[in-house]
């Protein structure tokens, strides 16, 4: 989902890692008065130090999470299957196996696949659940993103792989910086991310699909999927009515927004937006706002390289450079119970292995790290999950792509 040769989830300086917010500080020049000092940096949050605990192991690529029923989680592997944990138990048999949908992957790396997966706001009474996936494109593109509904057959509590309702389609012109997160917000509708269309630069179009509001590439859209053929648009969508922009667009200008989610306790939408060569970023999303790319990466200019146009740009409420990161993986807001410290906090991560809390102070939000005492070393963390109780999970693969069995889940717990 990055650049020119793309990490996992999000793509970027692979070079650089094979061989393997923070934003700088800023002084202020006041007036040369001996009793005045330069301003100062706010000091980071100190370290929060936790420990995993192993959820399943021996999983194909763990892309994403449901928790469909107490004790029950669904896992989505990028190589087709909806895996069943029970009870603390992996079941070899798949809920829904989407293999021969999908696009032929790489096992070495690969961001196409099964991606995503999200439960109906009623699923507990019409048992449906969407996925996010990529198939063999029929209009010469890389591939399709497809966004499918599917549902439990009463009383059996098995689907149908051929039962699948297509929800909408996508053309991705390359393999990379396909977004696909799916998530219901609190109003009840769907939202779907979409990276730029690969590449580097943002470089399909004449200039680009970032700023460009007549295609779905590098936006989130929001629709509503309760109607019996493909969705609705909602009409206080931002841009219903205008002729020169796609009715669906919830939110635009961003490069890679591979995973997105909801605060519950506010409706808050976070996301993680891929960057290019330096820098990653993390937005709170609202209504019609535009996040910059490829005008902008994170804060700073790209296309062009000095004196790019930031008015109506929502800035991120952090980055962090290619020092630190080289991919950044969106997670959620902690409002469980069981981990106070972490309370309201954004907890997130990037690719290669590190996690990360945001915190608010006053109108700025601060970045500190979180330790994790007890998991194994050299980890790609590819996804957060939040559970109803609202803790939160993460899978990994040790792999960079989906050749093989060696990924895992894992629930943050106390120290």
């Amino acid at each position: 989902m990055k650049n020119k040769f793309s990490n996992p989830h999000p793509s970027k300086l692979w070079v650089s890692f094979i061989i393997l917010l923070g934003s700088g500080i800023l002084i202020c020049l006041l007036p040369s008065f001996s009793n005045h000092k330069p301003a100062t940096k706010p000091e980071d949050p100190s370290p929060i130090p936790l420990k995993v605990q192993l959820v399943a192991e021996n999983l194909n690529a763990p892309t994403d999470m449901a928790f469909p029923d107490n004790g029950v989680i669904w896992i989505t592997e990028q190589t087709g299957k909806i895996r069943v944990v029970k009870n603390g138990k992996l079941s070899d048999a798949p809920l829904l196996d989407l293999h021969s949908k999908l696009v032929k992957l790489s096992d070495s790396y690969e961001e196409r696949g099964l991606l995503s997966i999200a439960l109906h706001p009623k699923f507990k009474t019409n048992g449906k659940f969407y996925v996010f996936y990529s198939r063999p494109s029929t209009e010469k593109s890389d591939h399709t993103g497809v966004v499918a509904e599917y549902k439990l057959s009463a009383g059996s509590g098995t689907v149908d792989p051929n039962s699948g309702r297509i929800i909408l389609t996508i053309e991705e012109p390359e393999s990379n910086h396909n977004g696909g997160c799916i998530k219901f917000g609190p109003d009840g509708y769907l939202y779907v991310s979409f990276g730029d269309g690969g590449g580097q630069g943002d470089k399909h179009g004449k200039s680009g699909n970032g700023q460009k509001l007549d295609t779905w590439l590098a936006k989130i859209l929001r629709v509503d999927v309760n109607t019996q053929v493909g969705y609705v648009v909602p009409k206080d969508n931002p841009f219903v009515g205008r002729k020169d922009a796609k009715p669906e667009i919830w939110a635009y200008g961003f490069r890679n927004p591979y995973r997105f989610s909801f605060d519950r306790a506010t409706g808050q939408m976070f996301t993680g937006d891929v960057g290019q060569d330096l820098w990653e970023e993390v937005d709170i999303v609202t209504r019609g706002a535009n996040y910059g790319w490829r005008l902008m990466e994170g804060t700073h200019c790209y296309n062009p390289a000095t004196g790019c146009p930031v008015k109506g740009i929502t800035m991120p409420i952090t980055e962090y450079s290619h020092k630190i990161g080289i991919s950044v993986i969106g997670g959620y807001v902690y409002n469980g119970k069981q981990l106070p410290g972490l309370k309201s906090k954004y907890v997130f991560a990037d690719w290669i292995g590190k996690v990360f809390f945001l915190e608010k102070a006053s109108d700025k939000w601060q970045r500190g790290d979180i330790t994790l005492q007890n998991i194994p070393k050299n980890l790609k963390i590819t996804g957060f999950a939040e559970d109803p109780a609202g803790e939160i999970y993460f899978s990994t693969n040790s792999d960079t792509g989906p050749g093989g069995v060696k990924g895992g889940i894992y629930k943050i717990i106390k120290n």
